[in-house]
């Protein structure tokens, strides 16, 4: 019996609603909204996304500590709470549904030639729109941080934090040396597998990689990925670590609030308040010890801006004044950026085909009350793999590109929701991807882990409610459109091993539209395609870099105090300087933890 989409989802949300009511027993109950909002509290975090939702359950721990918890949107939905169905979340009233500035060497098959940029904006934030991949990023990648002055900001500084909040549901890892067991944050595999994933590790070992767990000892190999999941469902950082304790007496949670700046004195440079709207009302609390401002690597500088700290000649030209010059406040932009929409047709049933093989009652009813089915899949994704282009050291575990692997593609699901996601136009959709609607399929998302373009976030104006100026110019350093096409030439060569040849995967011929004039299957052609469909993997970050004393680019410090700024701390994506070696969900979280301890030692 096949259902429509709509159907199928409303079946899913009410027979959901039955099982899992809301009470006050539940420790996954929906947040309720407070009810009234104190003049002032010992601290005030803006944001509840990935770190802002760990700093306040971590925070309300000390019984004397009373925490304003500022969040621009609502709760998660119900229907958002389905893995395989993410993509569907964006460009929706949850995503803040922001696009880059015209992009030069990107974007160049969308309208304008800008790329969507999906972000949360509900309680649990980016941890409630993304694809849920657990993934920590390279040793070196923090140990760099360190030696670059960051104190305490090692791998092995670090790691206790990630343990810390794990909560790993696979017996052969949960409690070993590289994964935690009974931490709030709930990380597992997805309940359903395709004969797909198996051959895409089966094809790495033929290309001479190990199938590891990659957020071990070892980075470089393929895995099947964990995720941020609990019982087939999604597990955010406002199920994992708000839910639990939204009966905390010292916790206020205020949804709908639009940070319009944060207060700060502009003779002493204390932080003494934020500044926010709620259902038209404006309201201005203080905050007694800190502001914590949590609210990711775009709206971070952009409130920082707003409130009058950053570039000062940029802040005057948008009628702001400065009350600290920091130049490099939305600077450092940099992001995982790579080829989307890649097809690989096979000729077995194997694929996610959300028509035939998803949308049906048999599928539905298994999933809402098991958990299982490829409703579980994490955003379709079922394999990962670090691998090493030629232009890399072929001895240290220090892989630079990343693969993400998917049992369906752009033409799985009938053209509702992925395409308008990714951004393509009608034309694109009509011309390459149309003629081949629903067939078996599989794709892979091959990326550059180390980039060397920056770009920067910009106030359009001095209004709160204006989005920011995106602008991460994408492949403005040659070097990272020439490991992008390493990764697509390594994503063809597993398409070609015996493992994937048995399902008869060939690459959709077709030349993408735009780069036709280019001979197919060269460097000139691939990089023609990148350029036309890239997309981001929403990994930015370094927008409020973390730096020591002797650096002049840092705008916090390795404690996380905002340079020139007292009680002013931030926590979140914008801090890391440089991007980890993977997704940046779990590094985040690790960030939330860790800021936590830092307050602690300060205040305690």
């Amino acid at each position: 019996m096949f259902l429509g989409r709509e159907f199928g989802l409303a079946l899913i949300s009410l027979i959901s609603g039955f099982l899992f009511s809301d009470n006050r027993s539940n420790p996954e109950g929906y947040v309720r909204d407070t009810s009234a909002i104190r003049s002032e509290y010992d601290f005030i975090i803006i944001g509840a996304g990935s770190a802002g939702a760990v700093i306040a359950n971590r925070l309300t721990e000390i019984d004397g500590w009373n925490v304003l918890l500022l969040e621009a949107g609502e709760d998660e939905s119900i229907t958002g709470q389905i893995p395989l169905f993410a993509a569907s979340l964006q460009l929706t009233d949850v995503d803040w549904q922001y696009k880059t500035e015209p992009q030069a060497n990107a974007c160049q098959g969308y309208v304008n030639q800008k790329c969507n940029w999906p972000r949360g904006k509900m309680l649990g934030g980016s941890s409630s729109i993304n694809y849920m991949l657990y993934v920590r990023g390279n040793k070196r990648d923090y140990n760099k941080w360190r030696d670059d002055g960051n104190t305490g900001w090692g791998y092995d500084d670090v790691l206790p934090y990630f343990l810390k909040s794990e909560d790993n549901q696979n017996p052969n890892l949960a409690g070993t040396k590289y994964h935690g067991k009974g931490g709030y944050l709930t990380v597992g595999e997805a309940a359903y597998r395709s004969p797909l994933s198996a051959a895409f590790i089966q094809g790495g070992v033929e290309m001479g990689y190990e199938n590891r767990d990659c957020n071990g000892e070892f980075q470089t190999g393929f895995m099947i990925p964990q995720g941020t999941v609990r019982r087939g469902r999604r597990c955010s950082t406002s199920k994992a670590f708000l839910r639990p304790v939204r009966h905390r007496r010292n916790l206020h949670i205020s949804k709908n609030s639009h940070v319009q700046k944060i207060i700060i004195d502009p003779i002493t440079k204390i932080a003494t308040g934020v500044e926010f709207e709620k259902q038209g009302r404006k309201y201005i609390v203080k905050a007694s010890k800190e502001v914590v401002l949590s609210a990711g690597s775009i709206a971070s500088p952009q409130i920082l801006m707003l409130s009058g700290v950053g570039p000062a000649a940029h802040l005057i030209e948008k009628g702001i004044m400065p009350i600290l010059d920091l130049q490099y406040v939305g600077e450092n932009l940099h992001d995982h950026v790579g080829l989307i929409g890649m097809v690989f047709l096979i000729d077995k049933p194997y694929s996610v085909i959300s028509a035939s093989r998803v949308m049906n009652l048999p599928v539905i009813l298994n999933y809402t009350l098991f958990g299982g089915t490829t409703m579980s899949l994490l955003g379709g994704v079922e394999g990962l793999a670090w691998v090493k282009s030629q232009y890399a050291n072929q001895v240290d575990d220090w892989p630079d590109i990343q693969l993400h692997f998917g049992s369906g593609s752009e033409i799985s699901d009938d053209g509702t929701a992925v395409r308008f996601a990714h951004g393509f136009t009608d034309d694109v959709w009509e011309q390459y991807y149309k003629p081949i609607l629903n067939k078996d399929s599989w794709t892979i998302f091959p990326l550059f882990l180390r980039p060397r373009s920056r770009g920067n976030i910009r106030l359009n104006s001095k209004d709160p409610y204006d989005k920011p100026l995106i602008n991460p110019n994408y492949f403005k350093d040659p070097y990272d459109l020439k490991i992008t096409i390493e990764a697509v030439k390594i994503s063809i060569a597993l398409s070609k091993t015996e493992a994937l040849k048995k399902m008869g995967s060939r690459l959709y011929d077709k030349p993408f539209p735009g780069c036709e004039g280019f001979q197919l299957w060269t460097d000139d052609y691939w990089g023609c395609w990148i350029k036309r469909s890239s997309f981001t993997l929403a990994h930015t970050v370094g927008t409020c870099k973390m730096g020591p004393d002797n650096d002049p680019t840092a705008v916090v410090d390795p404690q996380l105090r905002l340079r020139g700024i007292k009680n002013l701390r931030i926590a979140d994506t914008s801090i890391m300087p440089s991007v980890p070696s993977g997704n940046t969900n779990a590094p985040t979280i690790m960030v939330g933890e860790k800021a936590s301890d830092l307050i602690k030692q300060t205040w305690l």
